[in-house]
């Protein structure tokens, strides 16, 4: 599917902050940014790569704080009251 088809059919933007300890000085803590079309509340993409992050690399996880926004929704409209003159 492309991305526009994935965004249809409900997918998100799902940006992930990972926060994890360095393996050889575990007392300091790096960030890794993910970003990713996922789907809400299971986020399955996202749960896969934090799965294959504990399986094969060394930097024990310490934090994930995930944000997740529609790209695509329906236009808002808001009317006001006032006029705009030109010249």
């Amino acid at each position: 599917m492309s991305e526009l088809q994935l965004q249809l059919a409900g997918h998100r933007m799902t940006t992930a902050e990972i926060i994890y300890r360095m393996p050889d000085h575990p007392g300091l803590l790096q960030t890794y940014v993910w970003q990713s079309l996922d789907t809400a509340p299971r986020f399955p993409r996202l749960s896969g790569f934090l799965r294959f992050w504990e399986d094969n690399l060394d930097g024990p996880l310490h934090l994930v704080r995930v944000a997740s926004a529609p790209l695509v929704q329906p236009a808002e409209f808001q009317f006001r009251d006032g006029e705009l003159v030109l010249h």
